[in-house]
């Protein structure tokens, strides 16, 4: 295999930079360059040369043996200082070496799942945890990061497996007298197993709305103050504001951290009849996200029909609080009045909705999660026709196990590889 290397920090100049190598040949080109290689696990400042002798930088060195390393293979770490030349040289003087090369965007952690230092799960946690924003973000991507979806989906499969192994004895003596009968324990496993799988499918919906963030529509007439309120709730003028009915055409999004959760506000096109050939367009694209939004801030007066369908947590409001005699329950984006209770009532429903949320973080993983729990349903309903359907239970059972060996990576993802560490950085 290569020994691959490359610039571990971001591009450009920086106090420090670091360059990572990894691969069979890692300590012999490090101590060829940065003699002596300090010992494994300590660190030592050493001058940097090319071929002629030439220092390059000083840097501090590590060395990881593997396979107690990042990538499980021998790895060296050289700190430099973060000059682009001085880069740009470590790298070239790099390359000259035999079977040695510039590692590919997310080829250190594409050798960190083949060497089993992480599963396919903890590979997209490392991802998120890359692109996280907020605290909440950071939290879910760290408890994915950590493996606790792993050790779950390892908990499940081990049950399976013990039952379809239970149901495959019966199989085997189907002509002899089985001391024992087995159903009881296969019922007992299978529908524990069913109910957590159940239950984690329930969460990926809050979960993946922590990850790419929950989106919040602000829904009124033209003029009710949705775009004045959006640039209040943003702190800057994100929206343009007017007198001039149908101003606001398109979407506009604004995103937020609420509370350490993401979340994306979209003011919408005022909703009225008889609008022009682009308006109209711009509302037809309103109602369409305020029906997919999370959660809708309705801006309507008192009597005012109510232009999309109101959903449980939706908030309703009355418009251009500055103007009215009577206030109550109104907001002024003008003012500021209401907008500090409703961020907290924005903050209050998406928290409480965020507690359902689960470990699958992915699309992937809900399809994965429901094909098992497919295969799960079932064997339990197979199961009740007695001993005779046993082999049907059995492989509905194999391929729930299958469905979360995919889920980790052990199986059937070559093809997603790619992609997903397509979209890793380099020298990750």
């Amino acid at each position: 295999m290569d020994t691959i290397f490359a610039q571990a920090t971001a591009q450009g100049r920086a106090g420090v930079c670091v360059i990572r190598i990894s691969g069979p040949q890692a300590f012999l080109i490090a101590n060829t360059i940065a003699s002596p290689l300090p010992a494994v696990r300590l660190a030592a400042v050493r001058a940097v040369r090319d071929a002629e002798g030439q220092i390059l930088d000083r840097a501090l060195v590590l060395s990881f043996e593997g396979p107690n390393s990042f990538t499980g293979e021998d790895t060296v770490e050289l700190h430099l200082h973060g000059s682009i030349a001085v880069v740009r040289a470590v790298l070239r003087l790099l390359s000259g070496f035999d079977n040695a090369r510039l590692a590919e965007p997310g080829e250190f952690t594409r050798r960190a799942m083949e060497n089993g230092k992480l599963d396919l799960t903890q590979v997209e946690g490392l991802g998120d945890l890359i692109e996280a924003e907020t605290e909440a973000q950071r939290k879910q991507a760290l408890r994915v990061l950590s493996g606790h979806l792993g050790h779950k989906v390892d908990s499940w499969r081990e049950k399976l497996v013990r039952a379809a192994a239970l149901l495959e004895v019966t199989i085997d003596f189907a002509d002899e007298d089985v001391p024992v009968d087995v159903s009881p324990e296969v019922n007992t496993l299978l529908t524990a197993v069913n109910s957590d799988i159940l239950e984690e499918i329930a969460g990926t919906h809050s979960a993946e709305r922590i990850r790419t963030g929950f989106e919040v529509a602000i829904i009124g007439r033209p003029n009710a103050g949705k775009s004045t309120l959006l640039n209040s709730l943003a702190g800057r003028d994100a929206a343009i504001t007017s007198a001039v009915a149908g101003t606001t055409r398109d979407i506009i999004e604004v995103r937020m951290d609420l509370g350490g959760l993401p979340v994306t506000l979209l003011d919408t096109a005022g909703l009225r009849e008889g609008a022009d050939e682009v308006e109209a367009i711009g509302i037809d694209r309103a109602k369409i996200r305020a029906e997919q939004a999370d959660l809708r801030v309705f801006l309507v007066d008192k009597y005012e029909e109510l232009p999309v369908s109101v959903m449980p947590d939706d908030i309703i409001l009355r418009p251009k609080a500055d103007l009215l005699e009577n206030p109550e329950g109104a907001i002024s984006g003008v003012t500021g009045q209401g907008v500090k209770q409703l961020i907290n009532r924005i903050q209050e429903v998406l928290s409480i909705r965020s507690l359902n949320a689960g470990l699958a973080t992915h699309e992937r993983h809900r399809v994965a999660l429901q094909r098992s729990a497919e295969g799960l349903a079932t064997a339990m309903l197979v199961l009740d026709h007695g001993p005779d359907q046993y082999d049907i239970a059995s492989e509905e059972l194999r391929h729930s196990i299958r469905a979360l060996e995919a889920l980790v990576g052990r199986i059937d993802v070559e093809n997603l590889l790619d992609v997903i560490f397509s979209s890793f950085c380099l020298g990750k």
